[in-house]
This record gives C-alpha cells, structure tokens and sequence, in this order.
C-alpha cells in the first residue's frame, strides 16, 4: 500500500516515521524547506525517556512533483490549513485512494466529502502530545501514541480491514472502529472542554480547579458540549473528560491554550466555534451554552488582537 502522509509535523511526521519504521511504502509531502532539512538532517523522533531514533533521508515529494495517485492520504494538518493542503495532495487522489484525517474537531470531514466525495473519506483521531522542537526533532512527551480510525457508517469494509493491518505493524497504537463518530465526537467534547476552559482562564487544569467554583464551571461547560453532541443524535462517554479535567494540581493545558500563549494562530472556528454552529443549526436555546459562548468571544477577541498586530 503506497502511504502519502501530508507533512512531517508533530502528528504527521511521527506517524509517517513510525510507518516507515516497519518498512511500510510511505511518502511525506512536505514544503521546499523542510525536505532539504529531512535530506541533510533525518527524520529525528525523541520518545518521553529522550531516546533519540533517526530515519536517514526519508522519502518526501513536493506538490508539484506527485504524477500518480496514492492508496492512503495520511492528513494531520492544522484544521486552518485544510484548503492549503487539499490543493498540495489532490493529484494523490484516484480512483481507489482513501483520505484518513486525524485533524481536530468535525468540519473537515464535510470539506473532504465535497472535495473528493463520500466514498474517498474515512473517520478518524489520533492521541500524541508532540511537538516540534526548534532544530527539527519531534518530541513525543508521554507515552500516548494511538490511531482510531473507520468507515464513517460503520461498516468494515476491506480496504479498512487492510489499512487496519498495516498500522498494526507501526509502533503505535491503532484500532479499527466501527462507530468512529462518536468516538470523534467524544474527544471533541474533551478537547473543546480542555481548550475553553484553560483559554477562557490563561491557567491549567489543576489551577482552575483550585478557584472558586472552577470545578463546577468545567463540568457545567462539559455537558454544555454534550448537549449538543446529545441532540445530533450522539451520547458520547464523558468518564474520561470528568476525571482528566477536574484532577487537582493538573498542570494539563491545550494545545490552543500554548498556541495563544506564543501568539499563534488557533483553531477557534473548528474546535469552539463549529459547536456553536451546529447547536444553533439544530436549533437549541443558546441562552444554555453561556460558558462555551463566552470561550469563543474569548478566543475570538484574541484573534482580532492579533490580526491588528501583524
């Protein structure tokens, strides 16, 4: 199976190398700059104990360079990034390709659909806190490394069942799911919870929960968000966002919340601002969702802050 994973980030560029690890047939597709530093540096991850693994010279191609189709699109850009990055891989996609995103939130998968079509798209999140350190080195900082992925309605097709098989060979962890949905719209609730609530409060889990009424603000904001998930027609698991976002002394921020801090763009509209979107869509009373409201004009001021800057 011929693998294109789009990018050699934090996501991207740990997944792609552990792909190539097992000798899988996998490509990135990467910008100019970045596949001069993978030919003169290597593909270099750093595991939690600081183990270093390079992966010398790992295969890229450039947009303009792709002249067939690929089997799997490994997509694992920035949800603000996604019409950037359909224009850079759809020469990649045939007849037979399937697009397996791993990008945050519920949007891209109805912009995949309209760019390529039903048949060409997959479900699926992943879990990994990686970043990219300044000399190229991906770090993966805890253990968590996971794949879940599936046929939107369910089914388990062949072509799932064989992709299955290849992340099996991987050294992460992955799983084939046959309801990925809700599976994507449970981390949703937990990343949108984390990511409103740390933004909306410049602090960490553990120093919100210490405030006056933060546990109850972060637990009334979490069912904030399963209501909505509710009235699509979905009863996500909020065990997980429970227990994660209500530990004492958790030093736990979203990636949102460290993007804002470094004056990086964020994705609002996808994470915070999409779940409005669909609760007005569907027609609740948005009078209910006040905490999540008031993240997102939050998020959004910071935006407009830093539009003015530049």
């Amino acid at each position: 199976m011929r693998i294109l994973t789009v990018g050699a980030g934090a996501v991207g560029g740990y997944f792609g190398a552990r792909l190539l690890q097992a000798h899988q047939d996998m490509t990135f597709l990467v910008r100019p700059a970045r596949a001069e530093k993978l030919q003169q540096n290597g593909l270099v991850i750093k595991d939690p104990q600081n183990n270093h693994i390079t992966l010398p010279s790992p295969p890229t191609i450039l947009a303009e360079q792709i002249k067939q189709p690929f089997d799997l699109i490994l997509l694992s850009c920035k949800a603000y990034d996604l019409e950037d990055a359909i224009r850079s891989f759809a020469p990649a996609v045939g007849s037979n390709t399937v697009i397996l995103p791993l990008l945050n939130g519920m949007r891209h998968i109805q912009t995949l659909e309209n760019a390529f079509g039903k048949d060409k798209v997959l479900g699926g999140l992943c879990n990994i806190v990686s970043t990219v350190e300044a000399d190229g080195v991906i770090h993966q900082m805890t253990p968590t490394h996971n794949i879940t992925f599936g046929e939107l309605n369910g089914v388990k097709t062949n072509r799932a069942e064989a992709i299955a098989h290849i992340l099996k060979q991987a050294k992460f962890d992955s799983e084939l799911s046959s309801n990925i949905t809700l599976a994507m719209w449970e981390k949703w609730l937990f990343l949108a919870s984390l990511a409103a609530s740390t933004c909306l409060m410049r602090a960490p889990i553990g120093e919100i929960i210490a405030a006056p009424d933060g546990k109850t603000f972060i637990l009334m904001l979490i069912e904030e968000i399963r209501s909505i998930a509710v009235k699509h027609g979905y009863q996500p698991d909020v065990e997980r966002a429970h227990r994660m976002l209500t530990e004492p002394g958790s030093t736990l921020t979203a990636s949102m919340y460290r993007d804002l801090q470094h004056g990086s763009r964020i994705e609002a509209e996808q994470i915070v601002g999409d779940l409005l979107f669909r609760a007005e869509q569907s027609g609740m009373n948005m009078d209910t969702l006040i905490r999540l409201r008031a993240a997102y004009t939050h998020l959004k001021a910071y935006e407009s802050q830093r539009m003015a800057n530049q």
